[in-house]
């Protein structure tokens, strides 16, 4: 007999989902900075994306075989939380290392050493993401799940904002130097992924200590499973059959998970294009520095790089952090009144809106240029740049709604559709509906960039921003589904989480 699962306090929430504050902070690190980082160790603009592609590889490959293992797993630490707690070291590891690339010049060259700590750091974050997704799923009743998705996003936001922030603190109000010759790293960039490392090893640790998982028993009841029906009950079979029920489980994967896959792969194709872009875009398009000191062989012929270009590549890269920032902040400002909306106007309505508006404000990118210099006061200090660079604030409104609704939307729309039984190995293959437009975007993007645009970076900003408003329109063939109809589907008891 089914038992009902327990509402969560709001206490209770918030410490199943404050890890969520951590690892974001970290890819938050990674999002503002990457791109600058590896343009120092002597990254162009067509590899940057090529680059970047460690981010989505690592989760096509991580998610789905940490979901299924979770499923599986029940130990003293629990079901998830073993895993959670495990990438978080090994993302703290990479997080120490990366900033350190060039200090391993004898064995490697450093955009390679780089390029294989990024990849450390993207495949640890996501061993800790997709436990955290099921954790969520596990623990907590439909009636709150508008709510704690809301508050994850808040929490995602909020590091997100400091992670972003970061760097231009340390610079700016510490005093660290925030310029790098070639084949170096800035030490405001460095300090900032060692503070960022420390953040996500105790907010991770804070849920793992704070959250109890339910014991197989309990779990059983509160999602109406069979005993001896949840996977955690299950043997480990022989690998070839694995594969098969893998295989097996992505071509019957629910309805409602298909029709996001479409709304999720022109979102994240348009998020790809930011994360990598945002740099080299603003600091052509606002600091009006030639794209051909964004060459490496130009740079490398030239007698030396002039001290303005240096400054305002700096200036640039931090300005990006504020930017990242601001939409984080909008994001964790809207993700207050998602659920509220959502349960007002439908989830689908709310989630189009929000990616429609995200795509519009991609495009306006381009008629924020104003080379004016101006003082700025950001409260902790003041600061001088374009007039364009602060004009940028305003798109950002938009992009942090778009972001709230990425975070939240298709989690809360995709958990009623899912088999309890299910759920953790279902939500790794979600992950690839996240990593699949990434890589698309990282293999095409930097050739349409130097083929179509010249190396002009504004206008693939607004390629990014067109893609959003197709995922906007894609929204409304979404049909949301029930755990219910997939369970008579099926021929399973379930719950509906």
């Amino acid at each position: 007999m089914q038992v009902t699962q327990p509402r969560l306090s709001f206490w209770q929430i918030w410490n199943v989902s404050f890890g969520f504050l951590g690892v974001q902070f970290g890819f938050a690190l990674q999002n503002a900075n990457v791109s600058r980082i590896l343009s120092d160790l002597g990254a162009d603009l067509h590899s940057l994306s090529l680059f970047w592609l460690v981010a989505p590889i690592m989760g096509l490959i991580v998610q789905p075989i940490v979901g299924s293992a979770s499923d599986r797993t029940w130990n003293r630490l629990g079901r998830r939380r073993p895993f959670i707690l495990a990438g978080a070291i090994a993302a703290v590891l990479g997080m120490i290392l990366l900033p350190n690339a060039p200090l391993f010049v004898a064995f490697l060259a450093p955009m390679l050493m780089g390029a294989l700590m990024v990849a450390l750091m993207d495949a640890s974050f996501n061993v800790c993401f997709q436990p955290f997704r099921s954790l969520v799923s596990d623990m907590v009743p439909p009636s709150q799940r508008n709510v704690v998705y809301s508050i994850q996003s808040l929490l995602i936001n909020i590091g997100a904002v400091i992670g972003s922030i970061l760097p231009f603190v340390l610079t700016n109000v510490v005093g660290l130097e925030n310029t790098a010759q070639m084949g170096q790293v800035a030490p405001s960039v460095m300090w900032a992924f060692y503070i960022g490392a420390t953040v996500l090893l105790g907010t991770v640790i804070w849920t793992v200590i704070r959250t109890k998982e339910y014991s197989p028993e309990q779990y059983n009841q509160y999602k109406g499973l069979a005993v001896g029906q949840t996977r955690i009950q299950e043997k480990k079979a022989p690998l070839s059959q694995r594969l098969a029920e893998f295989f097996k489980l992505v071509a019957t994967m629910p309805k409602t998970m298909k029709q996001l896959a479409v709304v999720q792969f022109f979102s994240w194709f348009a998020l790809f294009i930011m994360w990598v872009y945002t740099t080299p875009a603003i600091t052509q398009h606002i600091w009006n520095v030639d794209k051909q000191w964004f060459d490496p062989a130009y740079i490398a012929a030239a007698p030396m790089v002039p001290e303005a270009i240096v400054m305002a590549k700096g200036a640039a890269g931090d300005w990006v952090g504020i930017l990242f920032a601001a939409y984080s902040v909008f994001a964790a400002i809207f993700s207050i009144f998602l659920a509220k909306l959502a349960d007002k106007f439908g989830r689908k309505t709310i989630y189009a809106g929000a990616l429609a508006l995200g795509g519009l404000s991609y495009i306006s990118f381009l008629f924020f240029q104003d080379l004016t210099m101006v003082n700025v006061n950001l409260l902790i200090t003041e600061v001088t740049v374009p007039l364009g660079a602060v004009k940028l604030l305003i798109p950002m409104v938009g992009v942090g709604i778009a972001w709230a609704a990425i975070l939240a939307m298709p989690y809360a729309m995709l958990a009623g559709a899912l088999p309890a039984d299910k759920t953790g190995v279902y939500m790794g293959i979600f992950n690839f509906t996240v990593a699949a437009p990434q890589i698309v975007s990282g293999l095409t993007a930097g050739w349409i960039l130097s083929s179509v645009f010249d190396n002009d970076a504004k206008y693939i900003i607004v390629v990014a921003g067109i893609s959003m408003m197709i995922g906007a329109l894609s929204v409304f063939f979404v049909k949301e589904a029930d755990t219910s109809d997939i369970a008579q589907e099926e021929g399973v008891i379930t719950d509906g989480v």
